[in-house]
């Protein structure tokens, strides 16, 4: 073909494309330095267990306000019920998501309390205080019960231990995706971040004059454009950035769809090559005009590719680490050979959602409860042997009756749970030994700190899930714990 009958090459788009991957740091550099320049396109993902939202209720407690500090710390997207906005960013800083609801009250729990949300960590309890006050920092109470005549302040064990903690349970198993998926792409939820995610990678890359972008509507992502046979073109893409850290997919099947299209064959790409013009796996889906369908990718069934063409011997792809994702229309499909249901033009793929199925069922919802919660009114209990809760349950308003109550409300709702009944509880700094008991015999002592470590623990471990434990620390100061092993010890409730 003549350059005369070769159509205009876009060299600026171009080079935005490369600048927008950081394929040429140099590009980059050049571009901070212009005036107007956003920043918003420095922003890299941050990692591929950032995706769904863990709920923390009871965030600014001596317990919740450890856990939404580790989960923060590791990269989890955490967001923080509380009941108080002023006091929480007092408490937890400027840098949490805050959502101002209460779990007494179920018509607080709105959708936009719940979105998007993968796992639910409780950690709500009445207040509990000395009769005779206490100080603003509540010295008293942290000494523990054992050095105070006690009384409930505010709401009542019913309400916050039982029915707020069913209403927690009721309105997480409405939003939570199935145990055995894990949500990658929300498009029903636009946010900056996805939109600073995903960018098109046209066939302008290699000399073509193809154009799409994806767009972030209300409810969906639309991958569209127009693809161009011309200056031997014919493909159109979106592509992640690398995720750092990237998704561990591990365990997982493969990944799924929610897709409406517009009749043509699509591919989507996973990538575990940080590098721009590295090997993609590949898979090949046929679209249903304006129907939504959902695609099915077995990670069994990608085909790795470099530039379209198979390559050889390669090994599969490695699911602990997949950094990248692309969608793509293209007239070919490997090796040369031609998509037969590809049509030159415009075109618009729809994208609900990507997700990974087929994986082991983790917990979804922590429980932080307590210990003794079934021995009041058992026989045979020495109260003189009990801790003080067990002794002045009545007193307190039943309070370990509503907790066992509130603990019964998660069991019967079907969701993978992990109660936690943590022995009196303390201020010191942790970093215990651990030691778990089932049956509800056990008296101690553990540091909240230990505790909201366990919670976290809880959530990434399948042997954690439909179990209940109590837990107090050991004699021994230690560096690490085998968590797997650990929970492996336990028995599922029956």
């Amino acid at each position: 073909m003549s350059d005369k009958n070769r159509s205009q090459w876009d060299l600026g788009r171009f080079i935005e494309t490369l600048t927008y991957f950081e394929v040429i740091p140099l590009l980059n550099w050049v571009q901070q330095l212009i005036p107007g320049w956003s920043k918003e396109n420095q922003d890299k993902p941050k990692g591929g267990k950032n995706v769904g939202v863990i709920l923390v209720a009871g965030a600014t407690g001596g317990v919740g306000k450890r856990v939404v500090r580790r989960l923060v710390e590791r990269g989890y997207k955490v967001r923080s019920l509380v009941r108080n906005m002023e006091k929480a960013r007092s408490i937890l800083g400027d840098d949490v998501d805050l959502v101002l609801a209460d779990i007494t009250k179920p018509e607080t729990l709105t959708p936009v309390v719940m979105a998007n949300i993968q796992a639910v960590v409780c950690c709500t309890a009445v207040r509990v205080q000395p009769i005779e006050g206490d100080t603003a920092d509540r010295a008293k109470y942290y000494q523990g019960v054992k050095f105070y005549q006690p009384e409930i302040v505010g709401d009542t064990p019913e309400n916050v231990e039982y029915q707020g903690v069913k209403n927690l349970v009721q309105a997480a198993a409405k939003y939570l995706p199935q145990a055995h998926e894990k949500l990658i792409f929300d498009f029903t939820k636009p946010s900056a971040e996805l939109k600073n995610t995903w960018g098109a990678v046209d066939d302008v890359v290699m000399g073509g004059v193809s154009s799409s972008n994806i767009q972030l509507l209300e409810n969906t992502a639309v991958f569209a454009g127009n693809v161009s046979t011309a200056n031997s073109g014919g493909f159109a893409s979106v592509r992640t950035k690398n995720f750092d850290p990237p998704f561990d997919l591990s365990g997982y099947e493969g990944v799924e769809l929610r897709v409406k299209g517009d009749g043509q064959r699509y591919k989507v790409f996973l990538r575990t090559d940080t590098k721009w013009d590295g090997v993609g796996y590949s898979y090949s889906f046929d679209t249903v005009d304006n129907t939504w369908i959902n695609v099915r990718v077995p990670f069994a069934d990608l085909t790795p590719v470099f530039r379209a063409k198979v390559v050889q011997d390669c090994p599969p792809i490695e699911t602990s680490k997949v950094s990248s994702f692309q969608l793509m229309l293209s007239k070919f499909e490997y090796d040369g050979a031609l998509n037969p249901k590809f049509s030159a033009g415009g075109f618009a793929l729809q994208v609900e959602s990507i997700k990974a199925y087929g994986g082991e069922t983790l917990p979804q919802f922590v429980l932080v409860s307590s210990a003794g919660v079934t021995r009041p009114g058992r026989p045979g209990i020495n109260l003189d042997e009990e801790p003080p809760a067990v002794k002045l349950n009545d007193q307190l308003g039943g309070i370990l009756t509503w907790k066992l109550k509130g603990e019964d409300s998660l069991r019967e709702s079907g969701l993978p749970y992990t109660i936690i009944r943590p022995c009196a509880l303390t201020e010191e700094a942790g970093g215990k030994s651990l030691i778990f008991d089932q049956g509800d015999n056990i008296r101690g002592k553990i540091s909240r700190e230990d505790v909201a470590e366990l919670c976290v623990q809880a959530l990434q471990q399948s042997k954690a899930c439909n179990v209940t434990l109590e837990v107090k620390e050991g004699e021994n100061s230690i560096n690490s714990i085998n968590w797997y092993q650990l929970f492996s010890l336990l028995q599922p409730d029956q």
